[in-house]
């Protein structure tokens, strides 16, 4: 599961990262408090003339799928569930052509404790490195307005996701992350990253495969550290967000 993210890295940074191309100027300020619905960068592979030409777009948070009758069901749309991914309607056509990469700092999840008491964990790779997850992105045309009319076509993505990966001899971290939580957002390396947002790979069932099998390789050296409660308040976002502190339980 990813309910909440950091995306702190400025454009300039993410376009130098990837070797990216805007299509026009956007502004996306950091944000240590990525919320559904929220807009964030993807990246992203277009065909144009019958090259791949790489692009950092913004989309909103929670994918909502063309057949949609408002953006609202796009709030339920925040993951996408790698197992099923292939055959749910709302993603199997864009999982065919429509995906992308989505950049991020590092990800939260909370720990129940007794009663209602909950333990937010910032979970992100080791320091000076970001992480990639992998996502889908689709098209959502807004029948109340006119054609060439700003706000004509909203554009949304999701994050996959996949079982947490069992413990093992080879690093503690997810026993840690078992204890968290059920679900992982996926990661990628950029290897499998250039596979994943190649337009001209219509694989779709080896690609959610590939993305799979490298989980546990990727996440190898992640952090989980405990933060203060602050960030379950999504109007709070600043750098202490992610300020590590000392756990209630």
């Amino acid at each position: 599961m990813c309910g909440r993210y950091v995306m702190a890295r400025a454009v300039g940074d993410l376009l130098a990262e990837f070797d990216a191309q805007l299509e026009e100027d956007v502004e996306l300020p950091p944000s240590w408090n990525v919320a559904p619905t929220d807009d964030v960068p993807i990246v992203l592979e277009r065909l144009i003339d019958d090259s791949a030409v790489r692009q950092l777009h913004v989309a909103r948070w929670g994918l909502v799928p063309s057949w949609a009758k408002d953006p609202g069901i796009g709030s339920k749309m925040i993951n996408a569930r790698s197992e099923t991914v292939l055959e749910k309607p709302a993603f199997r056509k864009a999982i065919q052509s429509r995906r992308c990469a989505v950049p991020a700092d590092g990800y939260y999840e909370w720990k129940q404790g007794t009663g209602k008491a909950k333990q937010p964990y910032y979970v992100h790779p080791g320091e000076g490195s970001g992480l990639v997850f992998a996502g889908l992105y689709e098209w959502w045309k807004d029948p109340s307005k006119a054609e060439g009319e700003p706000g004509r076509w909203l554009l949304s993505t999701s994050i996959l996701t996949a079982d947490t990966p069992p413990p093992g001899s080879e690093s503690t971290v997810f026993g840690k992350l078992t204890a968290l939580h059920d679900r992982v957002p996926l990661p990628m390396d950029r290897a499998t990253m250039e596979s994943w947002i190649d337009p001209q790979i219509d694989d779709a069932a080896f690609l959610v495969d590939l993305v799979r099998a490298h989980v546990k390789d990727v996440a190898a050296d992640w952090h989980v550290e405990s933060v203060g409660r602050e960030v379950g308040n999504v109007r709070n976002n600043s750098p202490e967000l992610i300020r590590p502190v000392e756990a209630l339980f």
